[in-house]
């Protein structure tokens, strides 16, 4: 009887000790899935605004960058991050009640796709951080005090194009060593625009060629800029025109200077690709990726006065062979050469 007693008393022990185990082992489960919930709700979910003057469907592989980099440093749009897109279309009207939208929806940064962005950006806040994907020179637009040192709301990245309007002018001459004159295609409304014809002028006296100045202030104003190119005995043009103008009318406009006979030098690759002779300027798409590491540094508590604007890397030489052929210009070998992609 003692040995009977015995043995029944280690099996209760023993299935107590099964059923204390299998009640800890259920606790903690619970408190896993507890803390699991608890920590997805707690979770932050960051708000940025996205602002264009060009139509988000005209900037595709810009929009997709900037994902990409998001992407890249562990944001997952619709999980731990919103983007709230908008496009005010050039009309500086709409520019200021997008912003003022943007603000209303506190977001924790504003991302400006352009000069003109960041100035209504700048204009609606002073203290939402303000990350510029690409401005032509930010300290003299007044966004920034300087490069090193920001100084306020406002921080990342200049394309200094008015610089490669020059570059663009001596590529044309290397392409047309006959060249003597050139229709410039600016917008006088826009940030930059001023300095890039004066960069412009001061390469062409270099090169002995002869400026014309043509205004577009809208699409309405490009088929009389080359008539008026033509009639001023423009032998190509520099094509400095807004990005909120020039993108939506990029295949028109290229198919305007091929059926004017006027080799046209543009600054981003996509007018190449839709059927301009040639584009040389920043990668804008390598901007927009390098824009998401600026809103990953603030959201995670860098001011944006302590963050240097940084100028571009990555430059772009687009040679459409296609349109030389239409228009019976040949591309020189030096410069085929030197071309990071060219359209057969």
């Amino acid at each position: 009887m003692k040995q009977f007693w015995i043995f029944d008393f280690g099996f209760s022990i023993a299935r107590f000790e099964s059923k204390k185990f299998f009640v800890l082992a259920l606790c903690a489960l619970l408190l896993a899935l507890c803390s699991s919930a608890h920590a997805q709700q707690g979770a932050k979910v960051h708000r940025i605004g996205w602002l264009s003057g060009t139509p988000l469907s005209g900037i595709p592989e810009r929009t997709e960058a900037f994902r990409q980099g998001l992407r890249e440093l562990g944001y997952v749009e619709g999980k731990n991050i919103v983007i709230e897109w908008r496009s005010y279309g050039g009309n500086r009207d709409r520019r200021a009640a997008l912003v003022a939208e943007l603000v209303r929806l506190k977001v924790d940064v504003i991302v400006a796709a352009s000069g003109g962005a960041t100035r209504g950006a700048k204009e609606a806040t002073a203290t939402i951080p303000i990350v510029m994907a690409q401005t032509d020179d930010p300290v003299a637009d007044g966004f920034v005090a300087s490069l090193a040192r920001p100084g306020g709301n406002i921080t990342g990245l200049a394309t200094l194009s008015p610089e490669i309007s020059g570059k663009r002018l001596e590529l044309l001459k290397e392409i047309i060593p006959k060249l003597s004159r050139v229709a410039v295609f600016g917008t006088s409304t826009s940030p930059g625009n001023a300095q890039e014809l004066k960069e412009s002028e001061i390469a062409a006296g270099a090169l002995g060629v002869k400026l014309q100045s043509l205004n577009i202030l809208s699409p309405t104003d490009i088929e009389p800029a080359f008539r008026d190119a033509i009639k001023g005995r423009a032998d190509a043009v520099l094509m400095n025109v807004t990005g909120s103008i020039l993108i939506p009318q990029r295949k028109e406009i290229t198919a305007l200077a091929v059926k004017s006979r006027l080799p046209a030098i543009y600054g981003r690759a996509e007018h190449a690709e839709a059927g301009g002779l040639v584009s040389y300027g920043v990668s804008l798409p390598d901007l927009d990726r390098r824009a998401a590491t600026y809103v990953d540094k603030i959201l995670k508590g860098r001011k944006p006065a302590d963050l240097p604007v940084e100028q571009p890397t990555k430059f772009e030489l687009v040679i459409n062979l296609k349109t030389s052929k239409q228009i019976g210009l040949t591309i020189p070998p030096n410069v085929l050469a030197r071309a990071d992609k060219v359209i057969k």
